[in-house]
């Protein structure tokens, strides 16, 4: 997904329209969209064609972009977990691991980037209930996996999350699960990439009551912000500019709005006692 935002962008900045593309490649304008949206692989003949077609010269470039192209052709890791992976959590998992920011509000439950084990086992056995046993170990290792993004060697990300009050006093899996989760987010702030805010129910109203979402920022300076809204049964991403930058003002708010983060380990501390 990341290198069709980036193909769109070279198209946009070439002045070159979907149906010029289209024709370059003799293809129709709606297979240049999917291209651009990763609903279909990027062959490498094509897309040497489209960089030319938007003025791509520079041999060095070319051949960066058609190494990415090969790159992206190869299944991401998250493949392995196809069989418990909707397709569109499958594009969420490969924007969490090409980003170089994350930034999060999660009113419901702590992000999947930060719980434990047996946090994680509990929210997905609440979200299935008949789901068999298997399915749900299944998913847990997904879950642990992905985590595996902020202890990279290479450039991990940062990953700025607001958590409302609510996700701390809602007893998952019970008390003991609740503790080790505390204990979990306690040493997660001592990372030097996570900032983790509370947003205390005494801090009234705030912009993003309606629900969870997040914006993921890439290394790639060129290449938009994408936010990520989940509903139930999917999510919708967005990367327009007044799209994102309503939710980048909402997070800004909020992140205001919220404890200081100097002061969510305190925050933690007291709430752990209570379980």
């Amino acid at each position: 997904m990341v290198l069709g935002k980036r193909l769109q962008h070279l198209r946009e900045s070439a002045g070159v329209t979907y149906e010029q593309a289209g024709r370059a490649l003799d293809v129709t304008h709606a297979t240049i969209r999917r291209m651009e949206k990763a609903e279909v692989g990027l062959k490498v003949p094509y897309v040497e064609k489209l960089l030319r077609t938007y003025g791509v010269e520079e041999p060095e470039e070319l051949e960066a972009f058609v190494a990415l192209a090969r790159e992206a052709n190869q299944p991401g890791w998250w493949h392995r977990y196809r069989d418990v992976l909707p397709e569109w959590f499958s594009v969420f998992v490969s924007l969490e691991s090409e980003s170089q920011v994350i930034r999060a509000y999660e009113p419901h439950y702590v992000p999947g980037l930060l719980q434990t084990e047996s946090y994680a086992r509990a929210v997905l056995r609440a979200g299935m209930p008949h789901a068999p046993e298997g399915e749900i170990k299944r998913g847990v290792a997904l879950r642990m996996e992905r985590q595996s993004v902020l202890t990279r060697d290479e450039e991990p990300p940062l990953l700025w999350a607001v958590v409302d009050e609510t996700v701390l006093r809602r007893h998952i899996g019970g008390s003991e699960v609740m503790r080790e989760q505390v204990d979990h987010l306690l040493q997660a702030t001592e990372r030097s990439n996570v900032v983790l805010q509370i947003m205390p129910f005494s801090a009234g109203p705030h912009p993003a009551m309606y629900g969870p979402f997040h914006l993921f920022r890439f290394p790639i300076e060129e290449l938009p912000d994408v936010v990520c809204s989940e509903s139930l049964v999917g999510a919708v991403y967005l990367d327009q500019r007044d799209d994102v930058s309503t939710f980048l003002e909402a997070l800004d708010r909020m992140s205001a709005q919220a404890v200081p983060v100097a002061r969510t380990r305190a925050v933690l501390s007291a709430l752990r006692k209570e379980f």
